[in-house]
């Protein structure tokens, strides 16, 4: 017999959370079982943006709030690059890096 640990009180089917998926986006995780497996668990937004945040602090590496789609990672890179290009050296060179910026926000 093979056991495995499930990080959750709750426990739905692959097949119940597709019929109502909204149902099991609360404040505590909820198991997906699959075959009588756990395939993956569903959170709620708060418990998913604390726990962002949990890692974060452990990981100053991780940055999770900002997460762009390959097309808007593109177009940011365009247009960064023809801003690059066009700059000039009298404009001003005083700039603040992302990661400053979201240590402000806290």
């Amino acid at each position: 017999m093979n056991t495995q640990a499930i990080f959750a009180e709750k426990t739905v089917s692959v097949t119940e959370l597709r019929k109502n998926p909204s149902k099991y986006f609360i404040e505590e995780p909820v198991a997906v079982l699959s075959n009588n497996s756990t395939a993956g668990y569903v959170v709620g937004k708060e418990l998913f943006e604390s726990m962002m945040l949990l890692i974060e602090a452990q990981t100053p590496t991780v940055l999770s709030a900002f997460r762009p789609n390959k097309n808007r990672l593109a177009s940011i890179a365009e247009q960064g690059a023809a801003l690059l290009l066009a700059a000039t050296d009298d404009e001003p060179t005083d700039f603040v890096e992302y990661t400053d910026l979201h240590d402000s926000n806290d």
